[in-house]
């Protein structure tokens, strides 16, 4: 057994738009491939769009978030509700431009078959276009 307490630390921007902070709290040492963070986004703030080769869960636990897919469709969560990116789905999720959001973002990493993990594929930033549509 392992006591962590980990830091806060501010997401790139390189992957996120505004200013969002995430805090690793739990990583798998192998077998296990479970990734866990606590993110928490400013009102605007928002990640790239991205995937997840094997899912993710997000679970939020303050404010009001939102989950974009490319199809269009946006969820709005408050704390409490749990949103299921299922493998393959590109997406983005963030804060609305009102209110802050957190949520605990739960993957496991996929083998890409030479001897490494990757939990998150990262594409382009999410249009101001498409982030105020989803509003």
């Amino acid at each position: 057994m392992q006591l962590n307490t980990p830091a806060p630390t501010q997401s790139p921007t390189a992957t996120f738009t505004g200013t969002v902070l995430m805090t690793p709290l739990a990583t798998g040492v192998e077998p296990s491939r479970l990734g866990v963070a606590h993110v928490r986004f400013t009102p605007g703030a928002r990640t790239y769009w991205h995937v997840h080769p094997l899912g993710q869960v997000l679970h939020v636990t303050e404010g009001v978030a939102l989950v974009g897919t490319r199809d269009g469709s946006v969820v709005r969560a408050r704390a409490g509700d749990t949103v299921v990116c299922p493998p393959g789905e590109e997406h983005w999720h963030g804060a609305t431009a009102e209110h802050f959001a957190a949520h605990l973002a739960i993957q496991e990493s996929a083998d890409d078959g030479a001897g490494s993990s990757n939990p998150v594929t990262w594409l382009e930033p999410v249009p101001q276009e498409t982030y105020l549509a989803a509003q």
